[in-house]
């Protein structure tokens, strides 16, 4: 395969990291666009997320880490993050190293995604070209429509995920046939059950959840009485 015949899309932000130029330079078409989601595409089902070691330690400690797992998991067959930099680093920067192997084995162990580490920019270049030049590498879209969800939605899905049974497919699903939270939680059990694939048993569990009086409301108001 003729490297003039690979292509790699590739999001603006990483510019300035000079690896859009290394690639440029080495004869690869690459296409700068504004991903939702990671930061290479080098192939339909294979996507990149490039961290440098200082950008991984601070998206472990916000949590965004996992959550950029998960949306690669969702819209990609194939996501790999990669560690750009000193490993060594991590004794200097994180107080607390095994906080930082406790999230990365999180993402091998638990989300299933690789993570590759690369000494340099220059390393990192190297290794989106190889993966991109796989000869069994399928053919199709690089690019896929994908709905970036507003913080609202976020939390709105988050506030049903919590709900016994339910994970974000029934939650979007949820969404779709009640239009906002407060219609679920005031749905019927029957209405409930309505939702494709959610069943009569799951819609009871969720309505005794919702329904059930909390011991806390009545140790509260028991002492109110009494103080009162």
């Amino acid at each position: 395969m003729k490297l003039e015949d690979l292509r790699i899309i590739v999001d603006e932000r990483e510019r300035k990291s000079g690896i859009p130029d290394l690639l440029k330079s080495i004869g690869l078409n690459i296409e700068m666009k504004t991903l939702p989601i990671g930061d290479y595409i080098v192939a339909p089902e294979t996507i990149v997320e490039r961290k440098s070691i200082r950008d991984l330690l601070a998206s472990i400690f916000d949590g965004r880490l996992f959550d950029q797992c998960s949306r690669l998991k969702e819209h990609f067959e194939h996501p790999v993050v990669l560690m750009e930099g000193n490993v060594d680093e991590i004794e200097e920067i994180a107080e607390n190293p095994l906080i930082f192997y406790g999230a990365i084995s999180t993402v091998v162990l638990d989300f299933k995604i690789p993570v590759i580490p690369t000494p340099s920019a220059s390393h990192t270049a190297k290794l989106l070209v190889s993966m991109c030049s796989r000869k069994d590498t399928p053919k199709g879209p690089y690019l896929k429509k994908i709905k970036k969800s507003s913080d609202i939605e976020k939390q709105q899905l988050s506030v049903l995920c919590s709900l016994p049974g339910i994970g974000e497919r029934f939650a979007v699903r949820m969404l779709e046939k009640f239009g906002t939270p407060l219609k679920v939680f005031s749905a019927t059990a029957a209405e409930l059950a309505k939702v494709e694939g959610l069943g009569e048993a799951r819609a009871k569990k969720i309505k005794k959840t919702l329904d059930s009086k909390s011991k806390l409301a009545k140790k509260s108001n028991q002492k109110t009485l009494h103080d009162s």
